[in-house]
């Protein structure tokens, strides 16, 4: 059977990195058995929808490459794909639980259940809606000849799953046989007094009818899975087969991350921006070197490798690969990920992904932005870092490093051979510089290091950097010239 796999959200909010993850290991696993990969949106729970989230959903997907072949905006066989648009097939499904006896009405008011659990809690016990209390509560089983019909049109009601004793086994490929005892169970919401199906039905039903074979998930769902194995028990439907994926942890501590600990770490939870939230995107990241990295949050390629590209992962992955433990998130490791991705790009393909970081940059340098980018790059871990890097491109340096000033005058002569720098660069101009200043310093007596230390402070403000003659090359003579005329009289005028 061809797979059929999805990734069912709430727009309750932007996307997790953690439900991005999902979203990749869900895609990566349909497409790497040539199966079609599902988005569905699932928006039965109207108090917490947050307004535009579904449209972000689609779109941090659409960023990350994860592209549905089914989805909201692309439609398909099974659709509607939004939940909203599905309640007449929900009804439809909850009658035929209610005529089998599968289900029931429930007419309790929160109140009443407020008070019954108060009761059992001043006891030690915990108040359950089972088997064992049903019959006893106000519900369409407990009813005396009472005309349910009347009932349900008169007061509030929710739709109850008749859950009864004994055990539920279900599987997952991830962990194996998971046993559960129906004594744990309540018996659960179905259907909302809004009319609107929980969570737990609607994912069960629109499974079955959309024919999905395989669900994949995080493991905060696996306590839902028996429950889930006695709804599709309960319409006698075939289960799909369940992964349960570990979580993504915190850096430091226990626990599931968070956005707070992404505030303590400096980094962001989202992949693209929300509200005054910045994304992974906003900060620098290559979606390929996000997707590079998530991948290997909970899965091994079965090798040293950890540089891949979407297609590669689509051939490499493996559920076998998949491990049942939390994976911690490691900015620095992401960043590194990201920085390999970025050494792989051209100006050009850097402009295509960061189009708002290049301007300043081709206003002033048209026709060298490919040279000063390749000469940077090594030195990108985000692209956000590209505009500190080119920074001496665009404008003199502010201040300088009076640290490295004063270490050098303490040996030498500074203002003497930064004449001697000007006179070689005004002779011979920028070209072969290098070659030129190692003849100066064997003419004058002058150390090398010291020369190319002075030309660098006076072109960069400081002693880290690129290649120096090749900045001087692309900055030209007149601009090399000035700076260090600039240089020359800051020190001057910091004589101490």
């Amino acid at each position: 059977m061809k797979e059929r796999v999805r990734f069912a959200p709430s727009p309750t909010g932007p996307l997790h990195i953690g439900g991005l993850r999902t979203a990749l290991f869900n895609y990566l696993y349909t497409k790497s058995r040539n199966g079609t990969f599902i988005l569905r949106i699932e928006d039965t729970d109207r108090n917490r929808l947050v307004k535009n989230s579904d449209k972000y959903i689609e779109k941090a997907l659409s960023w990350a490459g994860i592209i549905p072949d089914e989805s909201p905006s692309l439609g398909g066989e099974y659709g509607p794909y939004m939940q909203s648009e599905r309640i007449s097939i929900y009804n439809e499904k909850i009658e035929l639980l209610i005529a089998a006896d599968k289900a029931y009405y429930a007419f309790d008011t929160d109140e009443e259940l407020g008070r019954l659990r108060s009761e059992k809690e001043k006891k030690g016990l915990v108040f359950k809606y089972d088997y064992s209390t049903r019959c006893s509560l106000d519900n369409s089983l407990s009813m005396n000849g009472e005309d349910i019909d009347t009932r349900i049109k008169k007061d509030s009601f929710v739709i109850r799953l008749k859950v009864n004793s004994g055990k539920t086994i279900s599987e997952d490929l991830l962990r194996g046989l998971v046993h559960f005892d129906n004594s744990v169970l309540d018996d659960k919401i179905l259907v909302k007094t809004d009319g609107f199906p929980t969570y737990h039905f609607a994912n069960i039903v629109d499974d079955h009818l959309m024919k999905i074979t395989t669900v994949i998930r995080g493991e905060e769902w696996l306590p839902s899975l028996p429950l889930h194995g006695l709804i599709h028990e309960a319409f006698g439907w075939e289960k799909p087969n369940y992964i349960h994926l570990p979580l993504i942890l915190k850096p430091y501590g226990k626990g599931k991350l968070s956005k707070r600990d992404g505030a303590k770490g400096g980094f962001p939870i989202f992949p693209l921006s929300w509200e005054k939230d910045e994304g992974f995107k906003e900060m620098g990241f290559l979606s390929s070197g996000m997707i590079n990295y998530l991948a290997l949050l909970g899965w091994n390629p079965g090798s040293d490798d950890e540089f891949f590209n979407l297609d590669d992962l689509i051939k490499l992955f493996n559920i076998k690969g998949l491990q049942k433990g939390g994976a911690k998130f490691d900015f620095e490791k992401a960043k590194w990920i990201n920085q390999q991705h970025l050494l792989r790009l051209d100006f050009n393909e850097f402009e295509i992904n960061f189009p708002e970081r290049v301007i300043d940059l081709k206003n002033k340098y048209p026709s060298k932005c490919a040279e000063i980018f390749l000469l940077v790059r090594e030195r990108l871990k985000l692209a956000g870092d590209f505009e500190k890097e080119i920074e001496f491109f665009l404008k003199d340096p502010a201040d300088y490093d009076q640290k490295a000033i004063n270490k050098l005058r303490s040996k030498n002569d500074v203002e003497v051979i930064i004449k001697e720098i000007e006179a070689v660069v005004e002779k011979n101009g920028v070209d072969r510089l290098k070659e030129n200043l190692s003849t100066l310093s064997g003419n004058k007596n002058i150390n090398f290091g010291s020369i190319m230390q002075l030309l660098r402070i006076s072109l960069v403000g400081k002693l880290s950097g690129p290649d120096i003659v090749k900045v001087s090359v692309l900055i030209e003579k007149s601009l090399t010239l000035k700076r260090l005329a600039n240089l020359k009289n800051h020190i001057k005028n910091n004589l101490s």
